[in-house]
């Protein structure tokens, strides 16, 4: 019984572990995409300083993934929140699957004219994953205040509840 315990013990701490996440209250280090690191659809350079001014929130997906948290991303886009107070941004996990670029870069193309307001950007070389800590192959969502500190992070298919917090911090945070 005790080494099923102790079994148990550890399988938690390791997914816990595994379970990557950003520090509630913390900005997270500045990353920037460009050139062979990744960027923008356009082609320009992204950086992670330029979350602040706005509640923004941000997917980071495996493109195999990346259906994953369309229910939140809906909800909350039925908010129909400010757009000079809240923004997204989705960046996309290109190391992360067997597609080839050509055929991501179009899709991701097609939605950027589609949905103009979010800030499309892809990470070539799974920085997101080496500078923050957030989980490869997975979909994470992570909410940002005007300072860019995080107010909510998440790996994984957000529930309902989360969905509804998500949104009541976005709501509490506008300003």
């Amino acid at each position: 019984m005790k080494t099923f315990l102790r079994l148990t013990g550890i399988i938690l701490c390791l997914l816990v572990w595994l379970h990557a996440e950003l520090p509630l209250g913390e900005i997270p280090p500045v990353l920037n995409l460009d050139g062979k690191l990744g960027g923008r659809v356009d082609g320009t350079s992204w950086s992670s300083s330029e979350i602040k001014g706005k509640v923004w929130i941000l997917f980071y997906a495996d493109p195999d993934e990346s259906e994953l948290n369309n229910e939140a991303s809906e909800a909350i886009k039925a908010m129909e929140f400010p757009k000079d107070k809240y923004g997204s941004i989705a960046i996309v996990n290109m190391a992360a699957t067997w597609k080839p670029n050509f055929a991501i870069n179009i899709i991701l193309k097609k939605k950027q004219e589609r949905y103009e307001d979010t800030i499309y950007v892809r990470d070539y070389k799974k920085t997101v994953v080496d500078k923050w800590g957030l989980a490869d192959d997975s979909n994470d969502v992570v909410l940002f205040d005007q300072e860019g500190r995080v107010l909510f992070s998440r790996d994984g298919q957000l529930t309902p509840e989360e969905i509804k917090l998500v949104i009541k911090l976005i709501q509490d945070n506008l300003g």
